[in-house]
């Protein structure tokens, strides 16, 4: 497995994506570990790996669809949903706190890009508290979390107010190059984070079910960074209140990431790693490629943008009720909260829109049962990893030359 995982982690390096990542690339390993091979045992455990549908399944599948989505919302109900989304956000994390969703202890397995890739980190990595890294391939997507609701949320109408820690200083350098930031004489930190040599952004942090668990993996890193955002603030509360957060390594902020003119705390073109982890799905529709567009010109040149969401079919899908449907595979919750449920197609037709490189896309499609009950249900997602193009030219270089010049 030390094999496996130094051969995973060079690739990364050089710059390059091991098969595992590759888009439309399937494995002789299959994704997970547990394999119903004989129905009769479907109810001896609580999850089976990389399901195949049946014919029939995917047909009742589509037919609950069209049912559930017969009766769409009234319009004048949709504005009000898009216009107080946050509202609804902020009541949710009111009344659930960080109690609602596990940990993602999985996020390492699925997406080792996370760390920053030296030697020192390797060994720690090795020796963290996520132990799942040690697994051999067979177990890439086995005991990830499952909630039976959707995990987070995104931002999606305008915050009532200007994201937490800006000033008109951060702000006037949102153009900045990260390579010539980091590497010219810094008297004063220009932006929170700005001496790290390896960033990261959660959007859609919620309460900080990845964030901590990715704090835990960094500790051993200084030289990196993490930032999280959310456009509910009683979320971004949560994790600043958090005893595990860390401000000499963690930045957490309001942002409504459907705002286009809403600066970050940060330059763009600096990112090293963008983690959209169960967030698209809240957003609107017709409001989604902008956001995808926006967030690639946070990454620097060979940065990547982590993926995963809800799934066409997904018993999420299924199980609401006619009156949800807003739109095409957009439903309310009976919450406030709303959710989407991609496509394969969807989804890489978006990234790419935004001139990012597809290095894995795929439906990782698995059967969740209730033993007790005796039900058995459809879980359905949707994973990627796109980069950003290593020839992408940053047009500030200039511009970060002549302010670099004058501190």
């Amino acid at each position: 497995m030390n094999m496996i995982w130094r051969n995973s982690t060079s690739c990364l390096r050089l710059g390059k994506v091991p098969q595992r990542y590759q888009s439309g690339y399937h494995p002789v390993v299959p994704l997970g570990s547990r394999i119903l091979t004989d129905p009769a045992k479907v109810f001896e455990h609580n999850m089976w790996d990389h399901m195949e549908w049946s014919n029939e399944e995917e047909a009742a599948a589509r037919k609950k669809v069209k049912e559930n989505s017969a009766v769409r919302v009234l319009l004048e109900e949709q504005v009000k949903f898009e216009r107080e989304a946050s509202k609804y956000w902020d009541t949710f994390y009111k009344i659930h706190k960080n109690k609602f969703f596990k940990d993602r202890n999985w996020l390492l397995r699925e997406f080792p890009e996370i760390l920053p890739f030296d030697q020192k980190t390797e060994e720690k990595a090795r020796e963290s508290s996520w132990d799942h890294v040690k697994t051999s391939a067979t177990n890439c997507f086995s005991g990830m979390d499952c909630p039976t609701v959707p995990e987070e949320k995104s931002h999606y109408v305008k915050s009532s107010g200007s994201s937490e820690g800006q000033s008109k200083t951060e702000s006037d350098f949102s153009n900045l190059d990260s390579e010539k930031h980091k590497k010219g004489p810094m008297k004063t930190e220009l932006f929170p984070g700005s001496n790290a040599s390896f960033r990261i952004l959660e959007v859609g942090c919620g309460a900080g079910n990845s964030v901590f668990p990715i704090l835990n993996t960094l500790q051993n890193s200084p030289e990196s960074f993490l930032y999280c955002c959310d456009f509910a603030s009683g979320a971004v509360e949560l994790v600043k209140s958090h005893s595990s957060y860390r401000a000499a390594q963690c930045f957490a902020f309001v942002h409504d990431v459907c705002d286009d003119g809403l600066p970050y705390p940060f330059p763009d073109g600096i990112l090293d790693v963008i983690l959209l982890v169960f967030v698209l799905s809240s957003i609107h529709p017709d409001r989604m490629q902008d956001v995808v567009n926006r967030l690639s010109n946070l990454l620097k040149p060979g940065g990547i943008l982590l993926f995963r969401d809800y799934g066409r079919y997904d018993k999420t899908q299924l199980r609401f009720k006619k009156g949800h449907c807003l739109s095409e595979n957009f439903y309310v919750r009976g919450d406030g909260t709303r959710a989407y449920f991609f496509t394969k197609g969807e989804v890489h037709s978006m990234f790419c829109k935004a001139s990012l490189d597809e290095k894995q896309n795929l439906v990782d499609r698995r059967l969740q049962v209730n033993r007790k009950k005796q039900v058995k249900m459809h879980r359905v997602w949707v994973q990627g990893k796109f980069q950003k193009p290593l020839h992408q030219t940053q047009n500030s270089s200039n511009m970060v030359s002549t302010l670099l010049s004058q501190d």
